[in-house]
């Protein structure tokens, strides 16, 4: 009976923090007496909190699932294994059943701390673990780089500002190139989230995901930032590459418009040329 009733309470509080986080509070939650508040911490500080061989919890934003994990190795980000096959069972639900690089929002629960981050589901590498996961995969924080460009996963950086409520404020103060990036990144990690803050039509995205296979910018030409302060249209000539489903690739060349409603709204992405290039 005590069991049945921690499970309940355990669910009770995942529901809450998915309502609570769709509703896009403040990156504060209270739950009666409890009380926490979700962490941001750059990856220099991220790595001192969880040094190697740290165990700990990892919760997925959109469907408050849970599972318990350990930071093995990386320099750049955490190299992590899920701890057991049940733990890595609820780890593949996550990912609908099937492995996946697409990247999610998680929060990493660690002693009292709410830590904001960013995982895949693809196991690669070498993995110690008797887990049933073939290899390891990677959580990235504010900050932390990829091995092969060194560089922050713009995808990554996304979900991490998502799990720590601060997406739409991020968005708000970005460039309509910024804009244009998170977009096509939010169409390519297939996250309504980002998409919907991103576009200015709404659209069945379901439909969209299911469509486009991957999705990149590989031309876009910027004007400088002090030519764009009063404007609050703006059309962006660019090339994006796209893999569809049962054609093949195909680019988009043209331009992209852009529009905010005063100086200091954000830009929205007018997609009328993604149902163009889809039908």
């Amino acid at each position: 009976m005590a069991k049945s009733g921690e499970k309940m309470k355990k669910i009770a509080f995942q529901l809450l923090f998915i309502i609570l986080f769709l509703l896009n509070q403040e990156n504060v939650y209270s739950a009666g007496r409890v009380s926490f508040q979700i962490e941001m911490p750059s990856w220099e500080e991220a790595k001192e909190i969880l040094p190697k061989y740290t165990k700990f919890t990892v919760m997925d934003v959109e469907t408050g699932k849970q599972f318990r994990a350990q930071r093995r190795a990386g320099s750049n980000h955490a190299d992590v294994q899920p701890l057991s096959a049940k733990d890595t069972k609820i780890m593949k639900k996550i990912y609908g059943g099937k492995w996946s690089w697409k990247r999610r929002a998680v929060i990493i629960i660690y002693k009292d701390q709410w830590i904001a981050a960013s995982m895949h589901g693809m196991p690669h590498g070498a993995g110690a673990l008797q887990n049933n996961f073939p290899g390891h995969f990677c959580i990235h924080f504010f900050g932390s780089t990829t091995h092969r460009s060194n560089f922050m996963d713009l995808s990554h950086q996304l979900m991490v500002l998502k799990a720590a409520g601060r997406l739409k404020e991020h968005l708000s103060n970005s460039s309509p190139y910024e804009i244009i990036n998170a977009y096509v990144a939010g169409i390519k990690q297939q996250d309504l989230r980002i998409v919907s803050l991103t576009s200015l039509q709404k659209m069945k995205w379901k439909s969209v995901f299911n469509q486009i296979d991957n999705i990149k910018v590989s031309r876009m030409p910027m004007l400088p930032a002090e030519d764009l302060a009063d404007q609050i249209s703006l059309a962006v000539p660019i090339d994006i590459d796209m893999q569809i489903k049962g054609i093949g690739g195909r680019t988009f060349s043209g331009e992209i418009n852009l529009i905010r409603f005063s100086p200091n709204d954000m830009w929205k992405v007018d997609s009328a040329f993604l149902e163009e290039v889809l039908n």
